[in-house]
C-alpha cells in the first residue's frame, strides 16, 4: 500500500508510519532528557504505548506493530515493550480519576462521576476520522471490565470538514474552488485548520471565517466576490470574512450526529446495558458544543453526560496511565469467533467425505480442516488467562506441525474453509523425534493479552516451540 501526498508523490505506507514513529520516539527521548537534566534513558526500560481506534481491523493493528518494529521501538513482533491500547479505553482511564472540576460544567446535571465498584458507563471517543464506542464496568479492585464489544464508524470530525468543503465548492463555482485546491494546498490547509477550531468553539451563534488571500484573488478574477454568495443559503460575504449562520454550521454535523446517536441508542437499548448510568464524551471532536448539545438533548433525561475539560488530551494522558498499569483492564469482549485448524478421527455420520484422508504410513483415517473454537464472538475474555490444548500429529513420521488460526463472525464453524472464515496467521513447530509416532504430544498455549492473544505451540519431546501473536478484537 502506498500513500499519496497533495503534490502527487507516493511513498510506501509502512515507511511513512515508521518514520513518523521514529521521529516521535526521538522527540520524546530528547524532551525527557532536557526535562530531567540530561538523564539518558535506557531504551530497554521504556514501554511504548500506541493508541488506535477501537474499530481498527486486526491487519491495521498488526501494521502499527510492524511500523513500530521498523522504527526501532521494538526488536521483534512479539515484544512486550509495545502496548497497543484502544483509544476509548485510554480515555476512560483518564476520566475515571478526574475530580468534578475536571469536567465541563454544562446543563443542569451537577452530579459527580462516580469511580465506584459496579458503576457502568459508556465511552464515546469522538476523533477526527472515527467515533469509537465502548462500555465499561468498574470492578471491586477499581479495574475495568468491558461489557460490550468495541463499535463505531467513520463519523468523526473530518466528516464535518468534508461537508464544509462541499459547501465552499458550491459557493465558489465556475472552477474557482478547484483551482484554489490545486494551486494553494498549504493555504487551504491553514483555512481548514481555522475551520476546525471554529467548529469546536461555535457556541450557538454565527461563525466568521477569514477568507484567505488567494481564494479571494481567484474569485475576484471571475466577478465581484459578493456575487458568489447570492445563491448561498446560510452564508454571507462580510468584508473579507465568510459569515456562516449557526443553523448552517449545525447542518455540517448532521451526518456524524445522526450516526453517533443511532449507535448509542442501539447499544443502550440492549437489556444487558440497563445499568449504564453515564456517557463520557472524549476526543477532539467532543470539544464541539454542537455535538455535545445534541447528545445531551437525546440522552440527558436518562443518563449523566460528562466531557473532560481537555477532551482532546484525554486519550494521550490515559495512554500513560495504561502504560503504567496495563492490568487495569481485566477482561474484554471478543468481537469475533477465533479458532485453530485441527484433524480428528473421521466419523462418516458427521464429517464430509471430501475431508476424509488416510495415512500412508499406518492407515489412520482422519478428517482434515476441522475448526476448533478457542473463543466465541461476544464472549468475555479474561486478560492474561492461559488456555491449554493438547494435540497429536496426524502422521507418525511427520517432522513439523502447522497451527493455522482463523476467525469468523459466526458463533461457530465446522470447517476452516467455510464461507466467512478468515486465515489470520500460522506457526510451524519442529517435531524432529518420530520414535513415538502419533503418540507424541503437542501443547498449544493461548494467552489472552490486552488486544491480542499469543499462541505458543510446543513439542513436548524436543521442547521446541514457536509463538504467534493474533489480534482478537478485530471487528
Amino acid at each position: 500500500m502506498r500513500l499519496e501526498a497533495s503534490s502527487g508523490k507516493t511513498l510506501p505506507a509502512l515507511l511513512v508510519f515508521a518514520e513518523s514513529l521514529r521521529y516521535m520516539e526521538q522527540h520524546a527521548l530528547s524532551t525527557i532528557q532536557e526535562a530531567s537534566f540530561n538523564t539518558v534513558c535506557d531504551p530497554e526500560e521504556i514501554t511504548w504505548v500506541i493508541t488506535v481506534p477501537a474499530i481498527w481491523s486486526a491487519a491495521a493493528r498488526q501494521f502499527m506493530r510492524l511500523a513500530a518494529k521498523e522504527a526501532g521501538l521494538i526488536s521483534d513482533m512479539i515484544s512486550e515493550k509495545l502496548i497497543i491500547a484502544l483509544e476509548p479505553e485510554a480515555a476512560s482511564l483518564w476520566c475515571k480519576q478526574l475530580p468534578q472540576e475536571g469536567f465541563l460544567a454544562e446543563g443542569s446535571d451537577k452530579r459527580k462521576f462516580e469511580d465506584s465498584p459496579g458503576i457502568q458507563y459508556i465511552v464515546v471517543d469522538c476523533g477526527g476520522g472515527t467515533v469509537d464506542i465502548t462500555v465499561h464496568e468498574i470492578q471491586e479492585n477499581r479495574c475495568l471490565k468491558e461489557l460490550h464489544k468495541a463499535s463505531g464508524g467513520g463519523w468523526g470530525g473530518n466528516r464535518v470538514d468534508e461537508n464544509f468543503i462541499v459547501f465552499l465548492r458550491e459557493i465558489f463555482d465556475d472552477g474557482v474552488w478547484d483551482e484554489y485546491v490545486k494551486s494553494y494546498p498549504t493555504e487551504l490547509q491553514q483555512m481548514m485548520y481555522n475551520f476546525s477550531l471554529q467548529k469546536c468553539s461555535a457556541d450557538r451563534e454565527a461563525v466568521y471565517l477569514h477568507c484567505y488571500y488567494n481564494l479571494t484573488r481567484l474569485a475576484g478574477k471571475k466577478k465581484d466576490i459578493s456575487h458568489f454568495f447570492k445563491k448561498a443559503t446560510g452564508a454571507v460575504w462580510c468584508d473579507g470574512m465568510i459569515m456562516i449562520t449557526y443553523e448552517k454550521m449545525k447542518s455540517f454535523f448532521e451526518y456524524s450526529i445522526k450516526n453517533i446517536i443511532a449507535a448509542l441508542r442501539e447499544i443502550l437499548g440492549k437489556p444487558e446495558m440497563a445499568k449504564v448510568q453515564y456517557i463520557l464524551l472524549v476526543g477532539g471532536f467532543a470539544s464541539s458544543v454542537i455535538l455535545r448539545d445534541k447528545v445531551r438533548e437525546a440522552f440527558s433525561k436518562k443518563y449523566h453526560i460528562f466531557c473532560p475539560v481537555e477532551a482532546q488530551l484525554a486519550i494521550a494522558k490515559g495512554a500513560v496511565l495504561f502504560g503504567i498499569n496495563p492490568k487495569i483492564v481485566t477482561s474484554r469482549i471478543s468481537a469475533r469467533t477465533y479458532g485453530v485448524a485441527v484433524s480428528r478421527d473421521f466419523d462418516a455420520a458427521i464429517h464430509d467425505i471430501r475431508k476424509r484422508r488416510v495415512s500412508k504410513a499406518d492407515g489412520y483415517v482422519y478428517c482434515k480442516d476441522l475448526f476448533q473454537k478457542l473463543v466465541g464472538i461476544g464472549e468475555s475474555v479474561n486478560i492474561n488467562e492461559v488456555a491449554q490444548y493438547t494435540f497429536t500429529p496426524t502422521e507418525p513420521d511427520q517432522t513439523s506441525a502447522l497451527f493455522a488460526f482463523y476467525s469468523t463472525e459466526k458463533r461457530d464453524a465446522q470447517y476452516v474453509d467455510e464461507e466467512g472464515l478468515e486465515l489470520l496467521g500460522s506457526c510451524t513447530v519442529p517435531i524432529p523425534d518420530t520414535k513415538l509416532g502419533r503418540k507424541r504430544k503437542l501443547i498449544l498455549d493461548i494467552k489472552f493479552g490486552l488486544t491480542e492473544f499469543k499462541a505458543t505451540a510446543t513439542d513436548v519431546t524436543s521442547k521446541q516451540s514457536r509463538t504467534i501473536t493474533i489480534d482478537f478484537l478485530s471487528v
